[in-house]
Order: C-alpha cells, then structure tokens, then sequence
C-alpha cells in the first residue's frame, strides 16, 4: 500500500513538473537585407494561450521585462534599439501594484543592424522574458539567439 501512495505521489509530481517547465512561448528569427550593408533582424514570439509575455517597457516594479542584449560584433553595429510591434495592452495588475504592459499571442521584435563590411557575419545575444497568465507567472527565461546576416 505505501510503495501505491509513493507511486502515485511520485506520477503526480513528475507531472507538475513537466508541467511547469513547459514553455508557452515559440520563437522565431530572420534577417532581410533592407539597403547595401543594412539589415532588418526580426524576433517573432509566438506565445500560446492564455499567456502573454511583457513588453520591454514594462515599469520597475512589475514583472520581468522582455529584454535583448547583443554580443559585441567587430563587423557590425546597432541602429537604435529594438522596436515592438503587436498588439499592446496595459492593465493595472494589482499584484504587482502598476501599469503592466504585454503582449497575447504573438510580438515581433525588430532592431535595424549596420555592416561595418560586406564580410558574413552572425549577430548573437540573449532574450529575458517572463510569461504569466491570469493564474501564475512563470521564472524569468534567458534563450540564446543567433542570427546570420547575409
């Protein structure tokens, strides 16, 4: 009877791990050449629902915001800074006692890049985002991106 309770102790546990080590969020990543030596990188988040996952504009006091952070490249350079485009909504989250700002569905992040040369490269870096829906939140997430310029 004990190794039973153990068992089904165990299954259930395994499960709300998995559980809640899924994650609700599908990322995609491509380069357009826009001009001679200038490219477009777009990061798409696809985000299931009833998720949604927060804007980089998102006030300090609220949840993680969603933020890149781009390896030094030698052969290139940033033009400005990353862009959001998707439907944005705000509501006051009396949890985290602000405005919070985020995104259902899917968000396109877009950062215009300047070629020093017109050798091959990759830009690479991290993305931090945190996704909650109206339930519970789940820890920040660091994914590595890559993307070749061509």
């Amino acid at each position: 009877m004990k190794q039973t309770a153990f068992l089904f102790f165990a299954l259930i546990t395994g499960i709300n791990l998995y559980a809640q080590t899924k994650d609700p969020v599908q990322w995609t990543y491509t380069a357009t050449k826009k001009a001679d030596k200038v490219y477009t990188v777009t990061v798409t988040a696809i985000v299931s629902q009833p998720w949604h996952i927060y804007s980089q504009y998102t006030p300090k006091g609220g949840p993680v915001p969603t933020k890149f952070s781009f390896n030094p490249n030698p052969l290139l350079m940033l033009d400005g800074s990353v862009n959001e485009q998707g439907k944005l909504e705000i509501v006051h989250d009396k949890n985290f006692g602000v405005d919070v700002k985020f995104y259902s569905n899917k968000v396109v992040f877009i950062q215009t890049v300047k070629m020093k040369t017109t050798v091959k490269t990759n830009i690479n870096g991290t993305v931090e985002y945190m996704v909650c829906n109206d339930s519970q939140c789940l820890p920040p997430k660091k994914i590595p991106i890559d993307i070749r310029l061509q």
